[in-house]
């Protein structure tokens, strides 16, 4: 079945601090915690996850005990002034405890909304950001930063605002120091890193329909 827009990610992985009250939405209460995923190069992406008190008992999620998540990526504009303007988190449709390997897999589909940014590093290598918008119930969208490496970011660097744009990646967290007046601050920051690209669809399932070859 095709489907024009689309958001899917899977996490396992280490909890890493307690699940705390986060915000009421129409009188329903949503709890945050972080959750760690280890990869293979031996760092760890530390990750916002929301969730609905109905979908799980927020009191079984202890620190450091062991889940796997299943939700969509999020954003929204954050204008308390503190912080990052576009903050990104995963908001759970389910939420297991079990011992499964790390991981973190998310297959997005939706439209280029800004002129790629295409760019070398001094040692050569090629990065090209994205940012894609995704849209989503109630005639919402969320705008989640991407980046590409390589072959990959030489191919998206000339596509167009308005292109829609399909792949597999995984939600990466970046910790930077930020100037401000009062002194230097750590801020985290939180974009998708993109390590395969398909065609402009896949079926709702998110088994991929056409690849790249």
């Amino acid at each position: 079945m095709y489907t024009a827009h689309y958001n899917s990610i899977l996490l396992s992985g280490r909890v890493a601090s307690q699940a705390m009250l986060s915000h009421q939405s129409h009188s329903e209460e949503i709890y945050q915690f972080y959750l760690s995923c280890d990869r293979l190069s031996g760092k760890s992406d530390v990750i916002p996850i929301h969730f609905r008190k109905s979908t799980f008992d927020s009191l079984s999620i202890l620190q450091g005990c062991r889940l796997t998540v299943e939700g969509e990526i999020r954003s929204f504009n954050n204008k308390s002034g503190e912080g990052a303007k576009l903050v990104i988190l995963v908001f759970a449709h389910s939420i297991t405890l079990d011992e499964a390997p790390h991981r973190n897999t998310a297959l997005l589909c939706g439209a280029i909304c800004r002129p790629p940014i295409y760019r070398e590093t001094p040692l050569g290598r090629e990065i090209c950001d994205i940012m894609l918008a995704v849209n989503r119930r109630y005639q919402k969208s969320d705008y989640l930063p991407c980046i590409a490496w390589g072959s990959n970011a030489r191919m998206l660097r000339d596509y167009p605002v308005g292109q829609t744009l399909s792949f597999e990646g995984r939600l990466q967290s970046r910790n930077y120091v930020k100037l401000l007046p009062e002194g230097e601050v750590l801020r985290t920051a939180y974009e998708i890193s993109i390590t395969n690209l398909f065609y402009d669809h896949f079926d709702l399932s998110g088994s991929i329909a056409h690849s790249f070859p």
